[in-house]
């Protein structure tokens, strides 16, 4: 069976126990995306689960919402959402710790690594 790279693009929902920034405001996790390589034994559609992990052995799902070709980037971007409807903060965390994931801001948000309390 051959395998395909492709370009995971989460999105996650609200943290519980969000970080806060320098105000005390919690940081909004819809304004960023985080984006990784994954390698699939096939394209995933619409509506399938998959199963994702962040080092150091945190594993979840997220649920496929479109796949689009990017020209660009010669491979296929799966955009998927968390699959539950929060997150735990110490997966958060892992997630912005992970060098295998990627925070990508949208509309110019900026976004920092997450420091742990």
């Amino acid at each position: 069976m051959s395998v395909m790279e492709v370009e995971i693009n989460l999105r996650i929902p609200t943290v519980k126990d969000p970080l806060t920034d320098d105000k005390g405001v919690p940081i909004a996790t819809g304004d960023v995306r985080f984006a990784k390589r994954f390698r699939a034994p096939k394209l995933p559609k619409p509506g399938d689960v998959m199963d994702l992990m962040v080092q150091p052995d945190i594993a979840f799902q997220a649920t496929v919402v479109r796949t689009d070709w990017h020209e660009e980037k010669e491979r296929f971007v799966v955009c998927c959402t968390y699959a539950s409807p929060s997150m735990p903060r110490p997966h958060y965390l892992a997630l912005m710790d992970d060098r295998e994931w990627t925070c990508q801001p949208l509309w110019g948000t900026r976004v920092r690594r997450a420091s742990k309390p």
